[in-house]
């Protein structure tokens, strides 16, 4: 696999490239954003690492130009600009990842070996992640072949996870996918359909990772008798926000 590396300080860009070759990754560098764009869209790239401060486009312009133009390869910025707000705006261009510096090259490694991990299959306006399937156009939900009954809310937040199955996500990287949920960051929607979804589904289904995160075991999609008796709508407790 082919990983393009788009930064302009050589020490960082080297240290990636060493480090990546090591893996038994092949890298490309591109030192400007504009090279970034020519590359991030040839068929051999399987993965972009994106800074932001580049000398001639803003990063999130490179990437802004990459999805324009079609591309669907993973992008992971890595970036001095770690604010909320930065994150944000990134992941809401299209990123799939975003990692502050300074950083922890495992963790750069963990985040590419999840980025480039078989994902989800969408097939005429079919979202598909292990056992759980959703149809993107009749909004209907099964989980191993056991048809669930969710809100446009519950619907939206299942969507953000089974697109990105197996990897860990925020709160706010969560309201940022899933359209219709009030997109404030203090907000504990985001729980509340957890919690929803864990029982309409199962409850192995979405852990609960340290610091507040969490993650759809795609291989976890239980369907016995005792777990579907938790399915029931009037098991819920504590805070119910309307549908």
């Amino acid at each position: 696999m082919k990983i393009l590396v788009v930064e302009d300080e050589e020490r960082i860009a080297s240290f990636l490239e060493k480090g990546l070759a090591a893996q038994d990754y092949a890298v490309a560098w591109a030192r400007t954003g504009w090279e970034g764009l020519q590359l991030g869209i040839e068929p051999d790239i399987s993965l972009v690492i994106l800074d932001l401060k580049l000398p001639d486009l803003d990063g999130l312009e490179v990437l802004a130009g990459l999805r324009a133009r079609g591309a669907t390869v993973p992008v992971i910025i890595l970036s001095a600009r770690g604010r909320v707000d930065d994150r944000v705006r990134g992941l809401d261009l299209g990123a799939d990842d975003y990692l502050a510096k300074p950083f922890a090259f495992e963790e750069l490694l963990a985040r590419v070996r999840a980025r480039l991990r078989p994902g989800p299959t969408v097939s005429v306006g079919v979202l598909r992640a292990g056992g759980i399937r959703l149809d993107l156009v009749t909004r209907e939900v099964t989980a191993n072949g056991r048809k669930v009954n969710l809100s446009a809310k519950e619907f939206a937040l299942l969507q953000a996870f089974a697109g990105h199955p197996r990897q860990t996500l925020s709160r706010q990287e969560l309201l940022s996918m899933a359209r219709g949920i009030d997109h404030d960051p203090q907000t504990n929607l985001v729980d509340v359909y957890v919690g929803h979804l864990r029982r309409k589904l199962g409850e192995p289904v979405i852990e609960t990772i340290r610091g507040a995160r969490y993650r759809l075991r795609a291989d976890r999609c239980p369907a016995s008798p005792r777990e579907l008796s938790s399915a029931s709508p009037s098991d819920t407790t504590g805070q119910r926000p309307a549908p």
